[in-house]
């Protein structure tokens, strides 16, 4: 691999779940992407987001997705051809030997998971999106299986939206941080997590979870949080309802609420800190704060 590493860095992609259309947009981050073929990817919201970048200018260098596995052939071939992909593999293990790193684009969480199992037994570095699990016991299995700390990396890609962290005047507005209420559409188990990782990291001395207490009617979860440094948290995802994903930050002298609205920096910047750990051989996310985000997705999930 350290010869590999002095020229571009090869690509696995895994994919595709049910609804998630990351395949498409983080091949692309990479690849670059056919304008005419994106616009029949079944997402629409992806080729009105990368048809404000200014490609190959905004893409990622010195990575490149050069290998795909989808469980259907031809599906693997139309993402291939959207985005630039040379290979397509019978057998995700046939990465094993091909490329330098893994990007597992599938978030459904308990069936994904597996595929990940020879990857980390090969000692390949793994981007597992989010969520890694959804019990606090699954993500302490997956990242016993690492065969250095560091070697998967997971995130809900909003951890880097600064759209979603405070600015030095929000934060004289807010003062001391009191509570939080979050705010995310659709289903829990896929999607509080992109509200739950921006908040913690508002949050970085909340101290130990003290209780919880969570309210779940129809497709709406509600979970709220008590830590032991008396801060607040609401969770709440809105199923079928719209509604923005937003932070409301109340602190002593005020509050304010806070929006995310570039969906690919915040992907292109989570990229890069994989990259980045790839190549530095760096830890970027401590599997502590991980397991912290899963540990609230679990208190919030259906029993």
């Amino acid at each position: 691999m350290e010869n590999r590493l002095n020229k571009d860095i090869k690509l696995g992609l895994i994919g595709i779940s049910e609804g998630n259309g990351h395949p498409y947009s983080w091949s692309s981050i990479f690849n670059g992407y056919d304008r005419e073929l994106m616009e029949k990817c079944g997402f629409p919201i992806i080729p009105r987001y990368l048809e404000k970048q200014n490609f190959p200018e905004d893409q990622i260098l010195g990575a490149k997705v050069t290998h795909i596995w989808t469980q259907n052939t031809s599906l693997s071939e139309k993402i291939a051809k959207t985005t630039n992909i040379e290979n397509i593999i019978s057998d995700p293990k046939k990465f094993i030997g091909s490329v330098d790193a893994v990007l597992l684009a599938r978030d459904d969480a308990e069936i994904s998971r597996e595929m990940a199992h020879p990857i980390l037994e090969a000692g390949i570095p793994i981007y597992i999106d989010k969520p890694l699990a959804l019990t606090v016991n699954g993500a302490k299995k997956l990242i016993s299986m690492q065969k250095y700390e560091g070697q998967i990396f997971s995130c809900s890609a909003l951890r880097y939206d600064s759209n979603l962290r405070l600015t030095e005047d929000q934060q004289k507005t807010v003062g001391q941080i009191c509570s939080i209420h979050a705010t995310v559409s659709k289903d829990w188990d896929k999607y509080a997590v992109h509200v739950i990782e921006p908040l913690l990291q508002l949050i970085p001395n909340r101290g130990a979870l003290l209780k919880s207490q969570k309210w779940i009617s129809n497709d709406q979860t509600s979970l709220f949080i008590e830590y032991e440094n008396k801060i607040n948290v609401h969770i709440h995802t809105s199923g079928k309802s719209i509604s923005p994903l937003s932070l409301r930050v109340i602190g002593v002298n005020g509050w304010t609420d806070l929006f995310h609205n570039d969906t690919f920096k915040a992907f292109k910047i989570a990229l890069q800190e994989f990259i980045l750990a790839i190549k530095n051989k760096e830890v970027r996310i401590p599997s502590q704060q991980t397991l912290d985000v899963v540990e609230l997705i679990e208190l919030g999930r259906k029993i």
